[in-house]
């Protein structure tokens, strides 16, 4: 529990202090913004310089390696890393390299075009399969893997196997699904980044609870979790919450900085990360309930427009809906703060109902 504590407060001190250093350095790292429809959100940004998303996932790199430094006055040596940190790391760091091209094409080129689609696709796919081949076929000395070839809702469903080839292939829809659902509700100064700290948090809630309830540990106990590296998750999940937190303090409204694609693309690839390890996938909807709830919309105004010609939302995403309703910036994003914080909770009561089920409480 130390390392944990100790890295999310590392976290959000390293993003504190880092991301003002970051808005001086990336202040013509700025992209188009297009306001053709003159939403009061994109009023007075287009010099707001992007790619922030570089300093929380630095911060949380480095607050996880404090947070393994944390056991060394304790244990007199400090906690290794682990193959989970070290993919769900990866993964955090290679959906943010694919963001990261992708905002570079923006401001070099002048245009909010970016790395075309196909491309952003393929890169999802290689980080999503290389590193679910990583967490399917990378035994600890107890042979236990970080995912699983079952699918699993709160914990692994014991009919629904599989297989480890089928199991990356989800794998990878999850990265794909999560990191563009991420990137879609990345539209108003702070939404993606507080929503984000809001689902980290509900899964260092569930990584600490399963590492308190661990098979390893507890054997005999019915309701324990067969996963690996509970703790780590916990550790990873805090540091990336805390970071998130520290960058917030710049970039809630009005933003001094945004997270840009290397923000939002890393941080789905993370979140999908999360929910493989925790062997929690199908909850992952239900955690993520706003970004789901952001995507939906977006998918409805296109089948709608497409198939009658005729728009059910104002404006796509739901959030600029409400923006062209009438509701200020800072209201549509407390509210959807509440629904995602809503969402977690939901999540949660099912995770820990399931565990109360199988304890006989």
């Amino acid at each position: 529990m130390r390392s944990v504590l100790v890295a999310s407060i590392a976290a959000f001190a390293i993003a504190v202090i880092a991301t003002p250093l970051a808005i001086k350095l990336l202040t013509r790292a700025h992209q188009p913004v297009r306001n053709e429809l003159g939403l009061a959100s994109n009023a007075g940004k287009q010099k707001t310089p992007t790619m922030g998303g570089l300093v929380f996932i630095g911060a949380t790199i480095l607050a996880y390696g404090i947070g393994h430094l944390a056991l060394l006055p304790l244990t007199g040596r400090p906690h290794l890393p682990t193959a989970t940190g070290l993919v769900l790391l990866g993964l955090f760091a290679g959906g943010g390299i694919i963001g990261l091209l992708d905002d570079v094409l923006k401001v070099v080129k002048k245009n909010s075009g970016g790395l075309a689609g196909r491309y952003k696709i393929l890169g999802q796919i290689i980080v999503g399969a290389g590193f679910g081949a990583l967490a399917m076929y990378l035994p600890n000395p107890q042979g236990f893997t970080i995912g699983s070839d079952k699918l699993s809702l709160v914990r692994d469903i014991p009919w629904a196997h599989i297989g480890k080839v089928a199991a990356i292939g989800v794998f990878v829809i999850m990265v794909m699904a999560t990191s563009n659902a991420v990137n879609l509700t990345d539209g108003l100064d702070g939404l993606a980044t507080g929503s984000s700290a809001i689902v980290l948090t509900g899964y260092v809630i569930i990584g600490f609870w399963q590492y308190r309830h661990w098979c390893a540990e507890h054997p005999n106990m019915d309701a324990c979790y067969a996963i690996r590296d509970p703790l780590e998750i916990a550790l990873v999940c805090a540091a990336a919450a805390g970071a998130l937190i520290g960058f917030l303090w710049w970039n809630t409204s009005p933003a001094r900085i945004f997270m840009g694609d290397v923000g939002s693309l890393g941080l789905g690839s993370l979140i999908a990360g999360v929910a493989l390890a925790t062997h929690t996938m199908l909850l992952l909807p239900i955690v993520c309930g706003l970004f789901v709830f952001v995507t939906s919309s977006r998918i409805i105004q296109y089948v709608s427009f497409k198939t009658t010609g005729k728009r059910v939302f104002r404006m796509s995403p739901i959030h600029h809906h409400f923006e062209m309703a009438g509701w200020s910036e800072v209201t549509i994003v407390v509210r959807f703060w509440l629904l995602a914080a809503i969402s977690a909770c939901l999540a949660l009561g099912l995770f820990f109902s399931d565990f109360l089920r199988l304890a006989g409480w």
